[in-house]
């Protein structure tokens, strides 16, 4: 997969945490749980560290965009919106091989292709108040 794919990859799973248990979704990377193909091992692992990582700073990502965004808390916040900010927010602060205009421009991107019309203007708007 390239790295557009594994992101989107990434923020499907990511989503889920919302609403199953972390070691669920796990269980579900492991088998390859792809859509439309079944993944290889390597991007299974890769999707799947990824989550994990993510899952495991949720509440210091959290914090950082409660402290900037003025109105919406993350609790009251979309749950596509939180996921693509959270992805993007541990890409910005804890992936230094992903450049922090590449991490906010590829969440933007989702968002226009799974958030609501006012997703990209939301989503690009609380990242740069994190740069």
């Amino acid at each position: 997969m390239t790295r557009r794919e594994l992101r989107e990859q990434v923020f499907k799973m990511l989503f889920r945490v919302e609403f199953h248990d972390l070691e669920d979704m796990l269980q579900q990377i492991a088998a390859g749980d792809g859509e439309d193909t079944p993944w290889s091992e390597k991007d299974a692992d890769y999707i799947s560290n990824k989550c994990r990582q993510i899952v495991e700073h949720i509440a210091e990502i959290d914090e950082a965009v409660n402290e900037v965004s003025e109105g919406w808390k993350t609790t009251r916040m979309g749950k596509v919106d939180l996921t693509l900010i959270r992805l993007a927010v541990y890409e910005m602060r804890y992936e230094e091989d992903i450049p922090v205009n590449v991490a906010i421009n590829e969440a933007v991107e989702l968002a226009k292709q799974y958030g609501t019309d006012s997703s990209p203007a939301f989503v690009n708007g609380v990242l740069a108040k994190l740069v």
